[in-house]
């Protein structure tokens, strides 16, 4: 059983992309011409299938970040970045799979200043495009149910019923060899 601060940040990337990188960061013209390259070179890859409808899901994760942007705010976070790098506590077998068991990019949770980190239960993506909001939770809310399931994170997995925890990272300030896990 893993205490809340041995707890690690997974971040996964598909075998030929770049990690650590935010399609929406690009301008928009160069987010459109990156997508519909991914698009077409792996018109098979679940992970790549949203970069089909571009348009309709540039639109949406737009207004996602910027609703996430705007919950974290009011919760007490300071944002370096307007898009987030997305990240799972602990990793996740299915996500693994979702991205063809390509690149994995690890920081540990405990480096990570409250003030730079969310989280939500499941996808957030998914839960805002199907209830159009997202319960954003701090750190000390993480720790707060972690606490309730006995600082078992498994037990606390189970609970919630989703296949992982993610967690936005709003600056690029641990994306170096300093805090990477290697």
């Amino acid at each position: 059983m893993k205490t809340f601060n041995e707890l690690i940040l997974v971040n996964y990337c598909y075998p030929d992309c770049i990690p650590l990188k935010n399609i929406m960061r690009l301008p928009q013209k160069e987010a459109f011409a990156l997508a519909s390259a991914f698009a077409e070179s792996h018109p098979e890859t679940t992970a790549f299938y949203r970069f089909a409808d571009f348009e309709n899901y540039y639109a949406l994760r737009k207004k996602q970040d910027e609703y996430l942007y705007s919950r974290f705010i009011e919760s007490g976070g300071i944002p370096e970045e307007k898009h987030p790098l997305s990240f799972v506590i602990e990793g996740s077998d299915y996500l693994l799979d979702w991205f063809g068991k390509g690149t994995e990019s690890r920081l540990r949770l405990q480096d990570i200043l409250s003030c730079h980190i969310s989280f939500t239960i499941g996808d957030s993506g998914a839960d805002y495009r199907k209830y159009g909001n997202i319960k954003l939770l701090t750190m000390e809310d993480i720790k707060e149910q972690l606490l309730k399931y006995g600082n078992n994170f498994d037990t606390f997995m189970e609970a919630t019923g989703r296949h992982y925890i993610e967690a936005q990272l709003w600056t690029d300030k641990y994306i170096t060899e300093e805090y990477l896990i290697k």
